[in-house]
């Protein structure tokens, strides 16, 4: 007698898969934990010096069961009701509650909360971070190059692994084998000719291609804070693009009082000096535009940070050539890192600007740069400003 593949069972096997949803409950603790300080988390130094492949830690508070707590003031109280509650009422709330365990201003008997480190990869980390982010303003071009891989589950197989069995069309087909059959069997059977299993296709859906334009002051007013900052946000910029899209075109310009065209790694090492003229890297940036990437074929963006500390006669040339990018970029953004709320006269002259594609941030922390993100990857953020 050749017993079935498969056999249905009424079972409660929720005690079996404990430790599957512990482990669910888990990994949303730490995803919580991590989207509450992401901020902090985008510019910590030891993530955007290294090489990508590093494990971070996260600090995440453990789980308390739930219990009564006493009230803190030193009041007689009762437990009974009149009777009438409803869920939800409110019994009582205490007033002038101390701090919490461990929390206070001063020296005291009680214990902390306990936190443990819980390791995840800077891939890991990347996904969340870029859950919210997109090129913003795409359009079709004329000329298609960049794509999209998607993985679609759209066939049935009856030949394949047991972790892509779809168990409704393996039950159903036993159904019908067994409605078809002269001498039905008692109960519900699966035999090998009724196992069906999910395949999957990748499926390159063309989308319009775009180049990014990363501009950076790399003058002499350029200190080691505000450089971190820059190269921070391109950091996350640059594997931004290369996780989410394919075929995007990156040039790197960085610019003192003349502009240049420089490697990846030279834009990321490249130490600081000279003088400041914002100009001369818009030029750059209208003229490579004009040589390499015709709006009609393109989706253009450019990004430029700097410490706003540019020659005052400089600033009107510059705004300028920011307007003219304007009629070619679907975004243009400023980020101006001014780590002491200074007045500077390049953002008194960029606040000139009125387009609906102009983007300008100001970052004084390092927790900034994770709102650099936003503001210059997202959709909305210009109905924001």
């Amino acid at each position: 007698m050749q017993y079935p593949l498969f056999v249905l069972s009424r079972e409660d096997w929720s005690l079996h898969r404990k430790g599957q949803r512990d482990q669910e409950r888990h990994q949303e603790k730490v995803k919580e934990a991590i989207k509450d300080h992401l901020a902090e988390i985008v510019s910590e130094e030891a993530i955007i010096m290294s090489d990508g492949r590093e494990k971070i830690k996260v600090p995440i508070r453990s789980i308390q069961q739930y219990k009564f707590r006493y009230s803190y003031n030193n009041q007689e109280q009762v437990g009974q009701g009149a009777g009438d509650s409803q869920v939800g009422d409110i019994l009582g709330q205490g007033q002038g509650q101390p701090a919490g365990p461990g929390q206070g201003q001063q020296a005291g008997d009680q214990p902390g909360e306990d936190y443990y480190e819980a390791e995840i990869s800077i891939d890991e980390l990347a996904e969340i971070i870029f859950e919210d982010l997109q090129l913003p303003n795409l359009k079709n071009k004329q000329k298609q190059e960049m794509t999209n891989t998607e993985v679609q589950f759209n066939n049935l197989r009856k030949k394949g692994i047991m972790g892509n069995i779809d168990k409704r069309r393996t039950i159903l087909e036993s159904m019908k084998r067994q409605a078809r059959s002269l001498s039905p069997m008692a109960g519900l059977h699966i035999a090998d000719e009724d196992l069906r299993f999910k395949t999957w296709d990748e499926i390159e859906k063309p989308t319009t291609n775009a180049v990014i334009l990363a501009m950076m002051d790399t003058s002499g007013s350029m200190g080691s804070f505000e450089k971190y900052i820059a190269r921070s946000f391109y950091f996350w910029m640059v594997r931004f693009l290369r996780t989410c899209y394919q075929n995007v075109d990156i040039r790197f310009l960085a610019h003192d009082t003349q502009a240049k065209e420089v490697s990846e790694e030279h834009f990321f090492t490249k130490g600081e000096s000279g003088g400041t003229m914002c100009s001369s890297v818009y030029k750059l940036a209208l003229q490579l535009i004009e040589e390499s990437y015709p709006p009609d074929h393109y989706n253009i963006y450019a990004f430029h940070f700097s410490d706003g500390d540019n020659y005052s006669s400089d600033n009107q040339q510059t705004v300028q050539f920011v307007n003219e990018l304007l009629e070619k970029c679907n975004r243009v953004g400023y980020g101006e890192i001014n780590r002491y709320s200074r007045s500077t006269t390049l953002m008194a002259a960029m606040n000139q600007i009125n387009h609906p594609h102009f983007v300008y941030h100001v970052m004084k922390q390092e927790t900034d740069v994770y709102q650099a993100l936003q503001a210059f990857f997202q959709e909305q953020w210009e109905a924001l400003q």
